[in-house]
C-alpha cells in the first residue's frame, strides 16, 4: 500500500487490528490518514480495473491490513491493549490465518462483547462482503462467535 503517512520513511498508514494501543486510533490526525489510506484503496481498486467492490492483488496479499482498513474507515470500533496486553475496549480485532482472515468482537472482562458479536460481527460481514470479500459466521471454543474473511472465489 502506498505511503499515506507523508513522513517520508516509506511506512504506510496501519489500520487497527484491534490488538493496539487505545491511544493509536484517536485524534483529527488519525481520522484524516485514515480517510487518506481508505480513499487510496478504492482507487487503486478502480485503476486496477476490478471495480471498488472487487479486493485489488495487494490487499488479497496483505488481507489482515486491508480487512482492519475496511473495518475501520467503516467506523466500526477496534478493540484495543492496556500496556500489559489487557482488553480496555470492546471492538473488532483482526487475525491472520490460514489462507484466510479471523474476525472477533473482543473486549475486556465482563464488558459485553460476548453478548454484543452476533449483531456487530453480522455488521462486520456485511460491510467486507459490500467491499467484496466473502464471509463465514462460525462459533469457536466456548462458543464464541467469529468471522472467517476470505478473498472472492
Amino acid at each position: 500500500m502506498p505511503d499515506t503517512h507523508g513522513n517520508g520513511q516509506g511506512q504506510g498508514f496501519e489500520p487497527a487490528s484491534g490488538d493496539g494501543p487505545e491511544s493509536a486510533v484517536a485524534g483529527a490526525a488519525r481520522a484524516a490518514e485514515l480517510r487518506t489510506a481508505y480513499e487510496g484503496l478504492l482507487q487503486i481498486r478502480r485503476l486496477t480495473g476490478g471495480g471498488v467492490g472487487v479486493p485489488a492483488a495487494w490487499e488479497l496479499r496483505m488481507a489482515p491490513r486491508a480487512v482492519a482498513l475496511v473495518l475501520e474507515a467503516a467506523g466500526f470500533p477496534p478493540s484495543a491493549l492496556d500496556g500489559r496486553g489487557g482488553r480496555v475496549r470492546t471492538g473488532y480485532r483482526v487475525a491472520p490465518g490460514a489462507d484466510r482472515v479471523e474476525v472477533t468482537w473482543a473486549g475486556p472482562p465482563g464488558g459485553g462483547a460476548v453478548q454484543e458479536e452476533r449483531e456487530r460481527l453480522a455488521a462486520c460481514a456485511a460491510e467486507l462482503e459490500r467491499h467484496g470479500w466473502e464471509c463465514l459466521l462460525y462459533r469457536g471454543p466456548r462458543g464464541r462467535r467469529f468471522l472467517e474473511v476470505e478473498p472472492p472465489r
